[in-house]
């Protein structure tokens, strides 16, 4: 029987003259180097995988995103952006946007770095949000409800004059509808800056809108994530009728070292975070991210609203 295979066969043997693979490739990959060309590399496609800063373990992105991002491992709450706050905890397609069309200006003409209104525009084209708030109404498993979601993508979730004011005109909007008021906090800038005093003002305001709203009988359920500080955490943040956090979330008013620095002595072991804080009474329950829908229709439904 004739056992020869024939030469131009999947299994040819290559002759002694023929490079084998391994002499081709780096050859193959000398050539591109000389012509100025990056020789391309197979692996693992970029953004596939992601780094866990609570546990450190390696995770498939889509298998987090698939957990509302939060990583199956240790249960760390990964950012999540205002949109998709949003869409987490509204009934699909029932969120209507309030007061877009409220912009920031610049009325200090404030200069750092760079000028804050050359800031602000590049705020909004990098996430795509007007401000560092997005309000409106919505439903929450067919309960209807005033939304409010900061952002710290945007100048950190820094409290301005817009957010001030969008935040105040979406309780007066409750409290004229008798809605249950809902405001998740991811805000880790406080006021911002930029502003001045005009930012400082916004924490009166809007707690004073609050404040009637309260006396009007309405229902306020604040939720705290990571990071919640500064004058967001010292006004509205902090006055809800019922306050939620998520898990491990930096809860507090100024940074650690600040105040380690300001009354110099140590500082207990996490004691800005959601247990901390849930210990000594500044919160009433840590909710875990999947069950944040579940428990506010839940209490909606046990307050009568």
């Amino acid at each position: 029987m004739d056992t020869t295979i024939p030469a131009d066969s999947a299994g040819a043997t290559p002759s002694p003259d023929s490079p084998t693979p391994n002499e081709g490739a780096p050859a193959a990959a000398s050539a591109a180097t000389a012509a100025g060309k990056t020789p391309r590399r197979k692996g693992v496609p970029e953004g596939l995988w992601l780094k866990c800063d609570g546990c450190g373990a390696s995770l498939y992105r889509k298998e987090v995103q698939q957990q509302l991002n939060v990583c199956p491992k240790c249960n760390h709450h990964f950012y999540v952006g205002a949109r998709e706050r949003i869409s987490q905890v509204l009934d699909e397609g029932t969120f209507e946007p309030m007061n877009e069309e409220l912009m920031p200006t610049d009325p200090l003409e404030f200069k750092d770095r760079r000028p804050y209104a050359e800031r602000l525009v590049g705020e909004q084209k990098r996430t795509g949000l007007t401000d560092a708030v997005l309000t409106g109404t919505g439903m929450i498993r067919a309960r209807r409800v005033a939304f409010a979601v900061t952002d710290s993508a945007f100048i950190m979730g820094s409290m301005g004059s817009v957010v001030g004011e969008r935040l105040t005109r979406l309780i007066e909007r409750a409290t004229e509808q008798n809605l249950a008021l809902i405001i998740i906090s991811a805000s880790g800038g406080g006021a911002r800056m930029h502003e001045g005093i005009l930012s400082l003002m916004q924490m009166a305001k809007v707690s004073a809108a609050l404040a009637r709203y309260h006396e009007a009988g309405g229902l306020f359920i604040s939720v705290l994530t990571n990071p919640t500080m500064g004058g967001v955490a010292a006004s509205f943040a902090s006055l809800g009728d019922l306050v939620f956090a998520e898990p491990k979330a930096l809860i507090g008013f100024a940074g650690p070292r600040t105040i380690k620095a300001t009354i110099g002595i140590e500082l207990p072991e996490g004691f800005q975070t959601s247990e901390f804080l849930l210990e000594h009474g500044y919160i009433d329950r840590i909710v875990h991210r999947r069950s944040l829908k579940t428990e506010i229709a839940s209490v909606i439904d046990y307050c009568g609203k």
